[in-house]
């Protein structure tokens, strides 16, 4: 009985995880709008207990190889599933310790503005649809979460309720209920041939049969799926959404590029490829090829698009586009060494662009800076803000000693060990892109004359950029240690091919 006390509690975890930030919710929602102090307390406890729960399963699940796992029936033969594996915990791990910064940085963003407790209780129910896609152990509950999502992001985007902003929603919404179908029609495709589709190393039987029974209805089904999928991930040329949820707040941005719906939608093409069809079965399909090249197409155009924004935001949204499009690169290139480095950029990318996120709301907030012309000599007026943006851009070209390099080295040994070493060619000329259009906008903050006097920098804004910063260099450092994000990585992309 002893050792069952823990493993009892341990099934509980994926619940209380995604219950944490539901009953934060549920208590914000009527909470009135000078009510700051109560809003603060609940959404930062909501936050750290979220992040006590994921760091709990770290041990469980990485050293002693446990599963936790949490089910409730749903449809008949079909139940909702909770479960957590490597993959799991390393996106949940992300969205947690990202979404306590992105708290930290929102409650001091919108210390005077309007309609707090609508946005924090929408932010909050984005948190629980990002836990529950973390930890959907299984198709039906994975659409679930994802549709939730879709829904509770859109008051976030549309929050100034300017008619820019409106109009940006309901785009973000017509982008997103379109994938949302062509996701539903695949999963009840692919159910009606092949059963209750589990997420497993390697792919689900039921549709390893389909694949071999019959291989044209598996691959439509699969362009499907990664169609639905690739709204939210922003591959071209489905991408249209994003630059335009720019005019949101600069928490909602960097909840859309960093956290939640982008990750959301990479997220779910790696469980497709690697949990549903198996990447050694997709390869065989033929379905990775062309999958690889919307990836390189997709990297390579937003490089240029970002190139050419005069806006900061609008070039760090098509900047999200290219960089986001490596995670789908590395699973495509079916090698190890690949699969590691597109899912390791799943959390690098994350904390370099929140970062730059973070900075830009400070740079518009705190100078009325949003174009790049703006920018000159902010280096010294704004150093520990431009400090930050330094290096998560330099983590974007890809420059040691940056999580960025760590993630580009990874993909190009995984390029070389492929049949597509051509793709080395394509991170060269996408990296020389990135340097292209951030590193002007580093010489604009540092070497152009300042202009006016030293800004005051919120620590409530500057703390979380300057956290997130320390994580970009401590990811490209210290990479190959335990419990790392490149080890944590290694480990989902070594199961995968076994």
């Amino acid at each position: 009985m002893v050792d069952l006390v823990p493993t009892a509690w341990l099934t509980h975890v994926p619940l209380l995880m995604l219950l944490s930030s539901l009953i934060a919710a549920v208590l914000i929602f009527p909470l009135p709008e000078q009510a700051r102090r109560a809003r603060s307390t609940i959404n930062l406890a909501a936050a750290v207990v979220k992040l006590g729960l994921v760091f709990l399963l770290f041990p469980v699940v990485l050293d002693e190889g446990l599963r936790p796992e949490f089910a409730v029936p749903f449809l008949p033969g079909i139940d909702l599933v909770l479960r957590v594996d490597e993959f799991s915990l390393f996106f949940a791990t992300l969205s947690a310790v990202l979404w306590l910064l992105t708290t930290i940085y929102a409650i001091g963003y919108l210390a005077e503005g309007q309609h707090r407790s609508r946005f924090f209780g929408f932010f909050s129910l984005c948190v629980t649809a990002t836990v529950g896609i973390s930890f959907s152990g299984n198709l039906i509950t994975f659409l679930v979460f994802y549709e939730m999502l879709t829904l509770v992001t859109y008051p976030l985007v549309a929050h100034w309720g300017t008619a820019a902003s409106i109009r940006a929603a309901r785009l973000y919404l017509r982008y997103t209920l379109s994938g949302g179908l062509a996701l539903l029609i695949g999963v009840v495709w692919l159910t009606s041939y092949a059963g209750p589709v589990d997420f497993a190393p390697g792919g689900a039987i039921g549709v390893a049969e389909l694949v071999d029974a019959r291989p044209v209805v598996a691959a439509l089904i699969f362009a499907l799926l990664i169609g639905g999928l690739g709204v939210k991930a922003a591959l071209f040329p489905l991408h249209g959404w994003l630059p335009t949820a720019m005019v949101a707040p600069a928490p909602v941005s960097a909840l859309l590029h960093a956290v939640a719906v982008v990750k959301a939608g990479v997220f779910g093409i790696v469980r497709v490829i690697d949990d549903v069809y198996g990447v050694n079965v997709a390869a065989d399909l033929g379905v990775l090829e062309p999958l690889l090249i919307v990836a390189v197409v997709t990297i390579l155009y937003g490089s240029y698009q970002a190139l050419r924004q005069v806006d900061l935001k609008a070039r760090l949204a098509y900047s999200t586009v290219s960089q986001v499009s490596y995670v789908t690169l590395g699973i495509a290139l079916v090698s190890v060494a690949g699969a590691t480095g597109g899912v390791v950029h799943l959390v690098h990318q994350g904390v370099m662009k929140i970062t730059l996120f973070f900075c830009a709301g400070l740079y518009a907030e705190e100078a009325g800076a949003k174009k790049i012309t703006e920018l000159d000599g902010l280096g010294r007026r704004m150093p520990g803000t431009s400090a930050a943006f330094t290096v998560g851009a330099f983590g974007m070209i890809g420059l040691p000693p940056t999580a960025g390099f760590i993630s580009k080295w990874q993909l190009g040994l995984g390029a070389l060990d492929s049949a597509h070493p051509w793709v080395i060619a394509v991170l060269l000329a996408s990296s020389v892109l990135n340097a292209m259009y951030f590193l002007p906008v580093v010489y604009r903050l540092w070497f152009r004359p300042a202009p006016g006097e030293r800004i005051r920098e919120p620590l409530p804004l500057l703390v979380p950029a300057l956290s997130t910063t320390a994580l970009v260099l401590l990811f490209g450092t210290v990479a190959s240690a335990p419990f790392m994000p490149l080890d944590i990585a290694g480990q989902v992309a070594e199961k995968v091919f076994r």
